[in-house]
């Protein structure tokens, strides 16, 4: 299993290391530097954190049931994907009713709740490609699922490079044109990955409506939902209450935007892993073995990937802005070095998440998200009055590690784990040895600051190694140390 699961992190990072942060920072980038924070903020970023936070009604956990329930019981994709589709089409009218409805009571503008409108139809879209790759990724085809990880971005890639760089469309460029785009792209996705998984049904597919069983579905899929409706909280509602409470809202979201992008391109990362580790993690479970070996693999591996980069981007936070961004300033890289330290805590969730998802232990896991999900919101409504959009991005670091630390207690109890201190000690030492190495790092003047980062960021590997944290031998990985 471990062999398995590095061989297909690597095949999905490779495929997405290649297309993802060419679409964050080279299109999604200059969409922010053409039309400006003010727009980019106030009628983009967080307009689609206001559509994340109704997922709930689109979604309802369906994705997450399904991977963890196909990959432990393929045999029953023909019986599940007819009644599943008609529920989600079901569940996306609801979205989009609930959706137009409140953008109308917030107050939102016609352009605003034009946007909005397609933003939710791009939800849709997502939604139902995250559904049918469950499907892929449920059945162990994991390569395909990385494949169909990166067409969306490539297609975003087309449009928009002809959007942001060809003639006419260059010199008048609308944010609604990058979310016509988006549109186009999702929904073309969708279609393929529908057109792949309708041989894996010998195309005999008639959608259903059985209200029972449909029901059926919605009471399995209910925790999964409210996990990830408190997840949208912990993550989304930040750049919505950013516009709404300030003055300047729009603007702060656009910076705030700005350091999140970086965060993430980061979580893509750990987002695949999770992907690859949920039906790995329920295969394990089922078949009654140990899954000490892949955790702390995935963890160790995250570990030092997290670590690692949020040392990087808390000592060169300015001069990390300043490529990116023509209007940064010390403040936004205050922004993007409090984001980024939180992504320690982040990366943990990607590992211990969906173990306790593939276990079933979603009552506990929501518990620890639903205090994470009220925190967030008290410290965003105190810090963001005071400190603006830096203070929204010290409250996303206080609710990630609080989240952090109740999922490794969780999975501490539910799994019976032996207390590592040697592993620890490991882990600790690594963590000291990134930022002090960072630290001095970001005092070279002799060299360029990219240079810098390189020069540290490989003694950081060397560590790494030399703790025992990775291996180069694949077949060899140990993990029960």
């Amino acid at each position: 299993m471990k062999r398995e699961f590095i061989i297909n992190l690597i095949f999905l990072i490779s495929i997405n290391i290649l297309i993802k942060p060419f679409y964050i920072f080279g299109i999604d980038r200059t969409v922010q530097n053409t039309v400006g924070p003010e727009i980019y903020g106030g009628w983009y970023a967080s307009l689609l954190s206001f559509s994340y936070l109704l997922q709930i009604v689109n979604d309802f956990g369906i994705q997450y049931f399904n991977n963890k329930n196909i990959a432990q019981h393929s045999q029953l994709l023909k019986k599940y994907l007819p009644h599943v589709l008609v529920l989600k089409l079901i569940l996306a009218g609801f979205y989009m009713a609930f959706t137009i409805v409140i953008g109308w009571l917030l107050g939102y503008d016609s352009l605003q709740f034009k946007i909005l409108f397609f933003l939710g139809i791009n939800q849709v879209f997502v939604s139902f490609i995250f559904y049918l790759r469950s499907n892929i990724s449920g059945l162990h085809y994991y390569r395909t699922d990385s494949v169909f990880s990166a067409i969306d971005k490539v297609l975003m890639i087309l449009f928009c490079s002809i959007l942001l760089w060809v003639s006419p469309f260059a010199e008048n460029f609308k944010i609604e044109y990058f979310v016509y785009a988006q549109t186009l792209s999702y929904g073309l996705t969708a279609l393929l990955a529908f057109a792949w998984l309708l041989p894996k049904v010998e195309y005999q597919l008639k959608l259903r409506f059985n209200p029972a069983f449909l029901f059926l579905i919605l009471k399995k899929s209910y925790p999964y939902a409210l996990g990830v409706f408190l997840v949208s909280i912990c993550t989304r509602v930040d750049q919505v209450m950013i516009e709404r409470m300030l003055p300047d809202g729009a603007e702060q979201a656009g910076i705030y935007a700005a350091g999140y992008r970086l965060l993430d391109a980061s979580n893509m990362i750990g987002f695949l892993m999770a992907g690859l580790l949920l039906p790995m993690f329920a295969r394990l479970i089922k078949e009654q073995k140990s899954i000490t070996e892949l955790l702390v693999f995935g963890f160790k591996l995250m570990f030092v990937f997290t670590v690692t980069l949020s040392a990087t981007c808390w000592f060169f936070q300015l001069p990390i802005m300043e490529l990116l961004y023509d209007n940064a300033t010390p403040y936004w890289g205050e922004i993007l070095g409090y984001l980024m330290f939180s992504f320690i805590a982040v990366g943990t969730g990607y590992v211990l998440g969906p173990l306790l998802s593939a276990n079933g232990s979603l009552k506990g896991l929501n518990r620890v998200v639903l205090v994470g999900a009220f925190l967030n919101i008290v410290l965003n409504w105190f810090l963001i009055g005071q400190y603006k959009a830096s203070g929204a991005a010290l409250a996303t670091l206080g609710t990630q590690f609080l989240i952090a630390i109740g999922q490794l207690v969780l999975v501490w109890k539910i799994f019976e784990l032996k207390i590592n201190v040697g592993l620890i000690l490991r882990l600790l030492a690594y963590s000291v040895f990134a930022f002090v190495v960072m630290y001095f790092a970001a005092q070279l003047t002799v060299v360029s600051w990219f240079v810098a980062v390189l020069l540290g960021g490989g003694a950081c590997l060397v560590a790494a190694f030399a703790l025992r944290l990775l291996d180069w031998r694949i077949s060899q990985f140990s993990l029960n140390e």
